[in-house]
């Protein structure tokens, strides 16, 4: 019986080594640094590449390792039964037009889903709400906003009664904004809403995998956790 043919590596046609590659995406995603800063942070350490390079790195192989954190975690939080989800929409601008990113963040902080439409309407909240339970499973309870969109959208799927409304309920998905909103700073906004997509989910993705909630924990056990997520990325598509 033939051997399964092992998946080929998605290093195998670039020169600098998948530990570069990693650095490189970690470095322009997770932290609020421009292309040139990542690039001199980088010159520093002795490893000498372009700032179109980091550009081309992350838009290659940040959807990739996106997919592989989020394949991992989907799969162990989907067991979990109680889950709360908090969804709100934030604006953003595209070349001077207003688009909304919808975002799904569970009891935890967890993003869970990220979603850009032009309006926020019946429609956009109803493929929002769809998308994140084909993905995530069945929920107990959903908080939202006053938005009367995510009611009309929720009674066409069948789950009013999960629904949750009031003041200060939906803070968890609010706070979630903050670290998004300081690298769209940086990255000065966006141009098109498919590379708002993109980086919407990728930050998204690494995010969850680096949160460690270290307000909540000791010292010895964030040290350990972070090692264990630093670990687990070096292993990503390897």
């Amino acid at each position: 019986m033939p051997r399964p043919r092992k998946p080929a590596s998605p290093f195998r046609y670039f020169n600098s080594s998948p530990e570069v590659i990693r650095l490189v995406v970690m470095m322009y995603v997770r932290f609020p640094l421009s292309l040139r800063n990542v690039e001199d942070l980088l010159f520093e350490r002795g490893i000498d590449l372009s700032y179109e390079t980091v550009r081309f790195w992350w838009n290659r192989f940040g959807p990739l390792f996106a997919a592989d954190i989020r394949r991992q975690r989907v799969s162990r939080m989907k067991g979990f039964k109680h889950w709360q989800w908090h969804l709100d929409e934030m604006y953003v601008k595209i070349g001077g037009e207003m688009h909304y990113l919808w975002r799904a963040v569970d009891h935890e902080g967890e993003v869970l889903e990220s979603y850009v439409t032009k309006t926020r309407n019946k429609k956009a909240a109803l493929a929002f709400i769809r998308k994140a339970l084909k993905r995530h499973g069945t929920v107990e309870t959903i908080t939202t906003d006053g938005l009367r969109s995510y009611g009309a959208a929720m009674d066409e799927l069948g789950n009013r009664n999960k629904q949750e409304m009031g003041r200060w309920m939906n803070n968890q998905a609010e706070n979630s904004h903050l670290p998004f909103r300081r690298r769209e700073r940086t990255m000065h906004r966006f141009r098109q809403m498919k590379s708002l997509q993109k980086f919407a989910s990728v930050h998204a993705s690494l995010y969850n995998h680096f949160n460690q909630e270290r307000h909540l924990t000791d010292r010895q056990t964030y040290k350990e956790r972070r090692s264990a997520a630093l670990a687990d990325w070096q292993s990503l598509a390897a």
